[in-house]
């Protein structure tokens, strides 16, 4: 029986186990460190956090959800519909909480791991399933220790903490910033948002999902599928806009434009981004700019100097009083299994392998590394579309190596066809959108390492079968 270890229960990991349980697979553990499934949608509970992918494609297409209650739906909502997930596809045994695991080593015939508590397990198959957002990234800003009120990261907020009457400082303009900012707006004394670089932003056209539409999702569910493909031909027009497509592209930046013309009045210019649309994460908001004109929320230009015990200081001169300073600052994406050690063929060490920045053959396995797979691994991000698609197709491809391991022994991709397709990569994404500023897509020498460079039917296209040939014994 070939005995399957995978890391992670987010949305990762949970489509890689329910696929390989389908394929007749049994012997599947789940590791999970925290003591609950859900991964970044377990931990940022901040405030106004939601997803930006319209529900009907950030779902399983084999667990569609009839029950969402609003286009874009809310952490809380995405965490409930992961647990059912988990629970109706049977994958409770599966699943270990409180297990962390600290090191993975190819033995020559299986993958031992060891667990924080220092454990050792062994499996046949190892499934590396953590993501690409699961590390907080804080900017080292001179005196960060010594601020005196209270410090949270989007990533880690505490319930417990009340902003009310509050001053609050909140450092970058991100993702989790456009949703906290508004969320937390009415109930603020006042609020700072140090902006560096001004996001592009695109209307937020959620909609309430009410009983009857549930209701009819439930008996026909031919609406759910039909709604998931409205949403799939959405996502294309707006993929083609971010991968070049001359006229997509006049639209969107068309939407864009007009969005903040409309919406952020004296503080257009000054929100205005000076770069190329697609370049970092576009965002879907519809209150981000009416929040930034109220009279008790600022907006800071000028760059952060250092942080003392009442605030912070920017190069203007200019001191910013806080209660409670806020990273909105996003995630290590680059850094990819971070802090994991990782030890392969020949005793050679993954973060040795990827020392220039991460690579995998169609962001899933790496030469020296048997018998490993990776899901949402280097060059498997998508900048428009529902990862959740990546990850199908991902768990699809995993399926079929296992068998494959499971008929005739290890397999280990080749060298060069790994090499091939980094080169292949990089020189797909030297011409893309992505070059052109520093977003968390690239490490710091560049190299773009999380976003795949065409669109995402082209990925699912390329993943559908395995090729043999790919691999050879280790």
């Amino acid at each position: 029986m070939t005995r399957v270890a995978i890391i992670g229960a987010g949305f990762g990991g949970i489509a890689a186990a329910h696929l390989l349980r389908r394929a007749g697979f049994t012997d599947v553990t789940v590791f999970e460190k925290a003591g609950d499934v859900g991964g970044v949608w377990r931990d940022n509970t901040y405030p106004g956090c939601a997803c930006d992918i319209p529900a009907p494609l950030y779902s399983y297409s084999f667990a569609l959800n009839p029950d969402w209650s609003q286009r874009f739906p809310p952490q809380a909502e995405i965490l409930g519909y992961l647990r059912r997930c988990v629970r109706d596809l049977g994958l409770e045994p599966h699943v270990r909480l409180g297990a962390e695991v600290t090191e993975a080593a190819w033995t020559g015939t299986a993958w031992r791991l060891t667990l924080a508590d220092g454990a050792a397990h062994e499996f046949d198959v190892l499934v590396p399933a953590t993501g690409q957002l699961s590390r907080p990234a804080l900017p080292a800003i001179p005196g960060a220790g010594d601020f005196a009120g209270r410090v949270t990261h989007t990533a880690g907020w505490d319930p417990s903490l009340d902003v009310t009457g509050k001053r609050v400082g909140v450092i970058g303009t991100g993702a989790s910033a456009v949703q906290l900012v508004p969320a937390i707006a009415a109930r603020a004394a006042r609020i700072t948002v140090f902006q560096r670089t001004a996001p592009w932003t695109l209307p937020k056209p959620n909609r309430r999902y009410g009983r009857i539409r549930r209701v009819v999702n439930r008996r026909v569910p031919g609406v759910m599928r039909a709604a998931r493909a409205g949403t799939w031909l959405l996502t294309v027009v707006t993929g083609r806009a971010v991968l070049g497509q001359p006229l997509s592209g006049r639209l969107v930046h068309g939407i864009s434009t007009l969005q903040r013309y409309w919406q952020a009045g004296r503080l257009r210019d000054r929100v205005t981004p000076d770069y190329a649309m697609g370049c970092k994460r576009v965002l879907f908001t519809g209150d981000w700019y009416r929040t930034l004109r109220a009279p008790h929320v600022n907006l800071v230009t000028d760059d952060v100097l250092q942080i003392t015990g009442a605030g912070i200081h920017t190069v203007d001169g200019a001191v910013h009083d806080c209660d409670i300073l806020v990273y909105a600052t996003g995630f290590a994406a680059t850094e990819f299994l971070t802090p994991l050690r990782v030890t392969g063929r020949d005793g050679r060490l993954l973060s040795d392998e990827w020392r220039e920045g991460a690579y995998a053959h169609l962001g899933i396995a790496v030469p020296g590394f048997p018998n490993m797979f990776l899901m949402y691994g280097p060059n498997t991000n998508t900048g428009n579309t529902s990862v959740v698609y990546f990850h199908e197709s991902q768990a699809r491809y995993i399926v079929q190596a296992v068998r494959t391991i499971a008929a005739s022994g290890p397999l280990e991709v080749r060298a060069d066809v790994a090499a091939s397709f980094d080169a292949e990569m990089q020189r797909r994404l030297a011409g893309s959108v992505w070059t052109g500023c520093s977003s968390w897509y690239r490490t710091g020498s560049g190299r773009v390492v999380t976003n795949w460079p065409g669109p995402a039917a082209e990925y699912r296209a390329r993943t559908a079968r395995l090729s043999p040939a790919d691999y050879t014994p280790p």
